[in-house]
């Protein structure tokens, strides 16, 4: 199932977003350790990009395996087929972090990093990768036909209290690259304090960090 294919139950928006936002930085993280005119360990060890991946990534899994996967788990109890799948996206997550680690390790690792870098950053793309198009297609689909609205307004919940204080770098990280639209349909399912503050504050300064290096245009989102 695909963004463009209809929810007939829940609001999934912010979860493309945030899968496309982990694709964004995948990009990113993908283009720091090929670079050949530096050394990609300190590119990507000293890059904000990098901290913020791991944060809010780390966030969206934790909220997700405190208040989706369990619930839907319990939800489709006689269903094996169900079951398989709850069990599935847990798992998945719980392959991505040691992942990261990995990434880490690389990283500060003076003498040999440089020689496995790549290599754990290609595994890291092709596990999350996976996941997002498993999630996606089969997931998704799964929770909008019997998660109760109840229950998404739960996780949306946790998953607002774990970005706490840092609404200010989450929201202009979200949408971070986002068309006008996409964005216009974001900022639509947020409160105006949050909305005017993205807009006339945190977009600027997000920018001003540079978060991978690049260029940002704040006027672009």
């Amino acid at each position: 199932m695909t963004q463009d294919q209809k929810f007939t139950r829940l609001d999934m928006g912010m979860m493309f977003a945030v899968h496309d936002a982990l694709r964004r930085d995948l990009a990113h993280i993908g283009r720091l350790t090929t670079r050949l005119d530096d050394d990609p360990r300190r590119l990507l060890g000293s890059a904000l990009g990098w901290a913020l991946f791991k944060q809010f990534l780390h966030i969206h899994h934790t909220s997700e395996d405190a208040t989706v996967w369990p619930v839907l788990r319990d939800a489709v109890a006689g269903n094996a087929d169900g079951v398989a799948l709850a069990e599935a996206m847990e798992a998945e997550h719980a392959r991505i972090d040691p992942l990261l680690a990995a990434v880490d390790e690389a990283v500060a690792d003076r003498d040999h990093g440089h020689q496995r870098l790549g290599d754990v950053v290609d595994a890291l793309h092709g596990e999350l990768t996976a996941h997002l198009t498993h999630e996606e297609s089969e997931g998704l689909g799964l929770l909008d036909a019997t998660l109760s609205q109840e229950a998404w307004q739960r996780f949306a919940a946790d998953h607002r209290e774990r970005v706490g204080a840092d609404a200010r770098r989450y929201l202009p990280w979200l949408l971070d690259g986002a068309n006008s639209k996409a964005a216009g349909l974001i900022l639509g399912r947020i409160p105006e304090p949050l909305r005017s503050a993205y807009q006339n504050e945190w977009r600027v300064a997000y920018a001003v960090l540079n978060p991978w290096g690049i260029k940002v245009d704040p006027a672009t989102n």
